[in-house]
């Protein structure tokens, strides 16, 4: 993505609480604070996103679970490792290549996986509360292609 400085605007023109980055900061800390108090601690949102993927998908390469994930190397290893010194994911070297490791959820890991799904939900839930079902559909979709 090319983004080139715009004309320069009179500072009257632009205010803060109208900006899209500004909106979604606020709604992203909201969401945040829900997933704290329904999760209790128990995982970050980055660490749900792993578990919450390998729930999906299964097992797959690091790498792959990256992409899946929306994090960056070092991003997707800091969580995977955390979530391994917790017991929660397995690796194993992959047959078909094995300068790479296949994780997976361990026993422990599935089992927290599914006590929090509901949670996972509620999350989700009160933070479209506002919205009518009709307005959430339209939010998500219009949320999808500005990604």
């Amino acid at each position: 993505m090319d983004i080139k400085p715009g004309p320069a605007s009179e500072s009257d023109d632009y205010a803060l609480d109208t900006q899209v980055g500004f909106v979604l900061r606020q709604v992203q800390q909201r969401h945040s604070i829900l997933f704290a108090e329904l999760f209790g601690g128990d995982l970050t949102p980055t660490q749900w996103a792993v578990l919450a993927k390998l729930g999906e998908i299964g097992e797959c390469s690091q790498n792959l679970l990256g992409r899946y994930t929306a994090m960056d190397v070092a991003t997707i290893k800091g969580v995977v490792q955390r979530l391994f010194e917790r017991g929660l994911l397995t690796r194993r070297p992959d047959p078909d290549d094995r300068r790479q490791l296949l994780i997976s959820m361990s026993p422990d890991g599935n089992a927290l996986f599914r006590h929090h799904l509901p949670n996972a939900s509620r999350v989700s839930e009160v933070t479209l509360a506002p919205l009518t079902a009709p307005e959430r559909a339209r939010l998500l979709s219009l949320l999808a292609r500005l990604r």
